[in-house]
């Protein structure tokens, strides 16, 4: 069993105004974060910096994944208020870029696309200077509900791969390397900046890995996440490894050199780790999206 969590994965104690402007922000407006509800470590950083990852339709997920710590079971909240409300706190923190993800609502009949629709029209049209990125589920590949999502122009899609093809079934459960693969074409097919992550220490091999980064580069993401598994309870999937600043080093050149545009690798990093630094290379102008419509 892995213990002693070595000394590089000490995170960010919250602290300072910025840091009590978010949780006012969130908690008054009744809003949920991915920060909160996924025990993300870089939430003090992060909000001390004023910014947070919004989540949408409601802090239950329908499935189980073996490394999320967001509550599992039956939704019962479909907030049809809550696009507005997310539009709202954008501009309260007046974001240059925003992050929104969602549980996964595989008991809706679209799997909550056109909330999330709504959602980025409604931040667009109150906070029109902010690029909005999006960190969407798989929608069980069912592409005319992505088409959904990304007809209302979000500036960079991200969906995460979370780990490579021999451990998918034993940690996503109801998500596939297949259809996320199939995701992520699709999106890059539709001219998006695409965006995908994964996590380490959790019993992938290096050529697995070395796999799994040069699927994703063919089907065409070019924004790169790699970060450190942390068990969130006891019930969840064991760590395998505690992964060193050395190794996340030499899968950022290593993925630099393959081509990948931008590479976020380090033990403390998350989906949504230092993502308003891209909002200047990659937010979706109106010249660019008529061109791709």
């Amino acid at each position: 069993m892995v213990r002693n969590k070595p000394n590089w994965l000490k995170a960010k104690l919250p602290t300072g105004s910025k840091y009590k402007d978010v949780r006012n922000l969130v908690d008054s407006n009744k809003l949920h974060t991915v920060c909160q509800s996924a025990q993300c470590p870089n939430m003090g950083e992060c909000w001390s910096r004023g910014t947070a990852t919004l989540m949408i339709l409601g802090n239950i997920c329908t499935r189980a994944c073996r490394f999320c710590a967001i509550q599992t079971g039956r939704p019962t909240e479909l907030d049809l208020g809550e696009p507005a409300r997310v539009a709202l706190a954008v501009q309260k923190m007046n974001l240059k870029h925003c992050v929104v993800t969602s549980v996964a609502r595989d008991d809706l009949k679209d799997g909550g696309a056109s909330v999330w629709a709504a959602t980025i029209r409604a931040i667009k049209n109150l906070n029109p200077n902010t690029a909005v990125e999006v960190l969407t589920p798989d929608f069980l590949g069912r592409l005319q509900h992505l088409d959904t999502v990304l007809d209302a122009n979000p500036d960079i899609y991200n969906h995460n791969m979370e780990t490579v093809k021999r451990l998918q079934r034993a940690i996503r459960r109801t998500a596939n390397y297949e259809r996320t693969i199939k995701v992520l074409r699709h999106s890059a097919e539709r001219g998006f900046p695409t965006k995908s992550g994964i996590m380490l220490g959790i019993g992938e091999q290096k050529e697995e890995v070395e796999e799994i980064f040069k699927d994703m580069y063919e089907a065409g993401v070019r924004i790169l996440t790699i970060g450190q598994y942390l068990q969130p309870t006891p019930d969840h999937e064991p760590i395998d490894r505690w992964v060193t600043p050395e190794e996340f080093a030499f899968w950022k050149k290593w993925c630099l050199d393959l081509g990948y545009e931008v590479v976020e690798s380090g033990p403390l990093v998350r989906s949504s780790y230092h993502a308003d630094e891209q909002s200047d290379r990659y937010s979706r102008k109106d010249s660019e999206l008529a061109e791709t419509a």
